[in-house]
């Protein structure tokens, strides 16, 4: 069955969903994205998804053709069309069709595409055994150059640091940030336990503010575990009790090994054990219903 994309208010088949060559996403990697998840017929957090794809394109002077109201039936009219209950979605503006030239004036119209799918980024082994990492020498965006709150789609430094992780057969990588602190992962916010404590880098150091993140850490509290930001350095990520990462395609993974360091046990921890089955519930009750 083909899929349903929606494109500038259209829905077309997959094999129909066109952008043109001159569009600046594809040019210059001139937009901004959310991955947005949808479980048992709810989309799963997509105020916090909205608010930040607007705060985004606020911030490189991109104008959304759409209202967010329109924006989320845009979304709900997707997984409709595809007839999805639990689904991963791409939301995506680009600057839209311009020329050869970088100046965005020449782009008169952004480009709106959604595609409704589904993910899987990680087997569930992993989830019940716990991934191993290394610490990519790509470092992470500069704060100076680009603010990592825009989540625009200029990911190649991300990219480049998977593809480190991959070389040496390892799944994905710590990146760091310029000063040498602990940043995120390629495609995760990270997190670690330590002294009864969860801890996560602050947005300031480099970090997208996840939406899954932000959900651990109000979950962490409901169970009794205190959380907050902290500055990390490798070191802390070696001699953690517990460490995992959160995101919306990777949910909450446990990793268990740091650039050849067993973390606490060598096993998923109890606390990282608790989150995940929160976090589960949690999306199986919280969100925009699809189906009314």
């Amino acid at each position: 069955m083909s899929l349903k994309v929606y494109i500038d208010g259209e829905l077309v088949d997959e094999e129909d969903a066109k952008i043109s060559v001159f569009d600046h996403g594809v040019l210059y990697g001139d937009g901004i994205f959310e991955g947005i998840r949808s479980y048992n017929g709810r989309v799963f957090r997509l105020e916090e998804h909205l608010n930040r794809l607007y705060q985004s394109a606020k911030a490189i002077l991109l104008e959304i053709p759409l209202s967010k109201d329109e924006m989320q039936k845009a979304v709900i009219s997707t997984l409709q069309a595809n007839g999805l209950h639990d689904a991963y979605i791409r939301l995506v503006v680009t600057r839209g069709k311009g020329d050869l030239g970088l100046d965005p004036r020449k782009c008169p119209k952004p480009t709106v595409f959604i595609i409704a799918s589904r993910i899987n980024l990680y087997p569930e082994e992993f989830y019940q055994n716990g991934l191993a990492l290394i610490t990519a020498t790509t470092r992470q965006n500069s704060l100076a150059t680009l603010d990592p709150c825009i989540k625009s789609l200029n990911y190649l430094n991300h990219i480049l640091a998977k593809i480190e992780a991959n070389n040496a057969g390892f799944l994905e990588a710590v990146m760091l940030n310029e000063n040498g602190f602990v940043a995120e992962c390629t495609g995760e916010n990270i997190f670690i336990v330590k002294r009864e404590t969860l801890l996560t880098p602050p947005t300031w150091v480099g970090v997208l503010e996840g939406v899954t993140r932000g959900a651990v850490m109000e979950l962490a509290k409901e169970i009794g575990l205190s959380a907050r930001e902290e500055v990390l350095t490798r070191y802390d990520l070696f001699n953690a009790n517990e460490c995992f990462l959160t995101g919306t395609g990777a949910e909450v993974i446990p990793v268990i090994r740091v650039d050849g360091r067993t973390i606490g046990t060598g096993r998923p921890g109890e606390w990282t054990k608790k989150l995940i089955a929160a976090f589960r519930e949690l999306t199986q009750r919280e969100g925009v219903p699809i189906y009314g």
